[in-house]
């Protein structure tokens, strides 16, 4: 039973198997970065705006004048983002639900207490930390944007 267990682990290794480490919100913020590499600006808005990865636009709106259809059911982004620091999102971004329990957004960096989850998705992130961090970025460089 042990080799089995070693041998399970070093395959998990060798696969490069990323495990979602649990993130501590301190107050309202999450500190701790959730990748190793830095955050790119242009890869998070891409995911912000992509239909099919981050899905941000089916309730936010934001600085994206080649979308023509942008939501209204949440806060439009480039206020959000100058009102809040980075790991204020970053918590937002992780576990919305742990500062407005009713919150129709998602647990984009959450595995369990979940509800109505497809089982072909069960233990899975909406986003990688990665895609997260790069969402940070991109949220962050709106302040610093003219537009």
């Amino acid at each position: 039973m042990r080799k089995r267990n070693v041998l399970a682990f070093s395959l998990l290794v060798f696969l490069n198997f990323s495990v979602v480490n649990a993130q501590v919100i301190t107050g309202d913020s999450i500190f701790e970065s959730l990748s190793t590499e830095p955050g790119d600006a242009a890869r998070g808005r891409i995911i912000v705006a992509s239909r099919q990865t981050g899905l941000c636009l089916l309730c936010h709106s934001g600085p994206f004048p080649e979308e023509r259809f942008q939501g209204n059911l949440a806060p439009e982004l480039k206020p959000s983002a100058a009102r809040l620091n980075t790991p204020q999102l970053r918590a937002r971004i992780v576990n919305a639900a742990h500062f407005n329990p009713q919150t129709i957004m998602p647990a984009y960096y959450q595995t369990g207490n979940l509800n109505r989850v497809a089982p072909k998705f069960i233990g899975q992130t909406i986003l990688s930390g990665q895609e997260i961090e790069d969402v940070l970025a991109f949220l962050t460089s709106l302040n610093n944007s003219s537009n």
